[in-house]
């Protein structure tokens, strides 16, 4: 069997496949739990998205992958409003933790102020002098 390696740039079409495998091999891998489901917080002004979530819930665990406002929306509480609402709905399903990672760059200190702790760092990455923080937060039972 000949295989052929091909290296590009970004491939939905291929995102979009290794997550739906990844998706069907997980489901089967921790018997009796739902499969993951995505969760998403979006805030709209006069029909503009101005600040957004985008994440999942999987068994006990939730995952914050994006969390965007924009920037004449910033200092306001937008986030922190959003940051609730995400981690209500992921309590809701059942989910007894957060995680999610910030650049230094960007907001570790807000998920701090948010009562998330740093677990991990990975120190000089994307480039030296910068650090991408891992953060977790336990939420209280339902």
């Amino acid at each position: 069997m000949e295989l052929a390696v091909q290296v590009g740039a970004g491939d939905p079409a291929l995102d979009q496949r290794l997550s739906d495998e990844l998706d069907a091999h997980n489901a089967a891998a921790p018997a009796g739990t739902a499969p993951a489901a995505e969760l998403s917080v979006r805030v709209e002004h006069d029909g503009e998205l101005v600040a957004g979530i985008s994440g999942w819930t999987w068994g006990q665990a939730a995952g914050i992958a994006m969390l965007w406002v924009h920037h004449q929306h910033r200092a306001r509480g937008l986030g922190a409003t959003m940051l609730e609402a995400f981690e209500s709905e992921a309590a809701r399903r059942g989910c007894d933790h957060v995680f999610t990672t910030s650049f230094t760059f960007q907001a570790p200190g807000f998920y701090e102020k948010a009562g998330y702790v740093e677990f991990a760092r990975w120190e000089g990455v994307p480039t030296d002098g910068r650090d991408d923080v891992h953060l977790r937060k336990e939420l209280p039972p339902t």
